[in-house]
């Protein structure tokens, strides 16, 4: 499976083995009780993150795992969100730290 990560005017295109999506579930779990508790999104606070919102969270995330060459860790915030938002083909990244503009695209919705 594969993600496209648009930021700003850059194409990264995220390959994720199928082992992240079957076995990175005690990992993907571990982001969802992180954000339990609620998130800073922005200037904002989201007492209860829905899962759009989560990814939104984790393609934030996703970026800084990108521009800091951290391929597995990138792999896996990748799964993350295929995982919690089924069909996702692509992200767009807001690079100006709101992750509340951040797109998530899946085709039909």
């Amino acid at each position: 499976m594969k993600l496209d990560v648009y930021i700003g005017n850059e194409l990264h295109k995220i390959e994720i083995p199928e082992m992240v999506l079957e076995e990175g579930h005690d990992f993907f779990d571990k982001i969802d009780r992180d954000m339990d508790g609620g998130w800073k999104m922005g200037p904002e606070f989201i007492e209860s993150p829905d899962t759009e919102q989560r990814c939104q969270i984790v393609a934030d995330k996703l970026m800084t795992a990108i521009e800091t060459g951290n391929d597995n860790m990138a792999r896996l915030l990748a799964g993350y969100i295929v995982t919690r938002m089924p069909g996702t083909e692509a992200v767009n990244i807001d690079i100006y730290g709101e992750p509340l503009n951040t797109r998530i695209y899946q085709p039909g919705k």
